[in-house]
């Protein structure tokens, strides 16, 4: 079977939570859970640092602002190892061209890394932060829940991920809309007060 659901799937994760998609593909493949892991990502040092910077990530990504300044950060990272994944996969399983899945892996880990931000931004609008936490554990968790699956239903995987690609891209209009709404409606009262305190007499003399 091709690598390229594998593939496709790894580079969304990837654009959520490269440092656990890399933990867990490692893990699965150091244990004999799957033989589709290369060698690579099975390596002890790699897993330590991407067990490491993962539960960076899990604290700075729950904290409101810090976490649009970590995804920042990751604007280039998370793309870059989406590609890399995709190009170790498919050289594993000789499927797939390495520069193919690169690309794949690459472009996928972009736009929901994008999306992941975008929404991020969004939130942050709002002043509590306990949306957050919510937003961020549920990231967690549904990077873990699909790269599992994908190991044992790759295609079906692959559906679930690409179903979240657009559905994503479908919320973040949406909010971004409802925000600029927003605020376009607080500058015309702010305006509006402003012309009505222009307009009141002063004081007598």
């Amino acid at each position: 079977m091709s690598v390229l659901p594998l593939v496709f799937t790894s580079g969304w994760a990837s654009g959520v939570n490269a440092y656990a998609v890399v933990l867990l593909l490692g893990v699965f493949g150091a244990t004999g859970v799957t033989d589709q892991v290369p060698e690579a990502l099975q390596r002890p040092d790699v897993l330590i640092v991407a067990g490491v910077l993962f539960l960076c990530e899990a604290v700075a990504d729950k904290i409101p602002y810090v976490d649009s300044v970590w995804d920042s950060v990751h604007t280039v990272i998370r793309p870059v190892a989406g590609a890399v994944v995709g190009a170790l996969l498919a050289g594993q399983s000789g499927s797939l061209p390495d520069l193919a899945a690169g690309a794949i892996g690459g472009s996928t880990a972009l736009t929901s890394h994008l999306v992941k931000a975008g929404t991020r931004m969004a939130v942050n609008t709002s002043p509590e932060p306990f949306s957050n936490i919510a937003l961020s554990t549920a990231e967690d968790l549904g990077v873990a829940g699909i790269i599992s699956f994908a190991i044992f239903h790759p295609v079906a995987a692959a559906v679930i991920a690409g179903t979240l690609l657009v559905l994503g891209v479908v919320i973040l209009v949406f909010l971004w809309r409802r925000i600029r709404r927003f605020r376009r409606r607080r500058a015309q009262r702010r305006e509006e007060k402003r012309l009505a305190a222009a307009r009141e007499p002063g004081p007598p003399e």
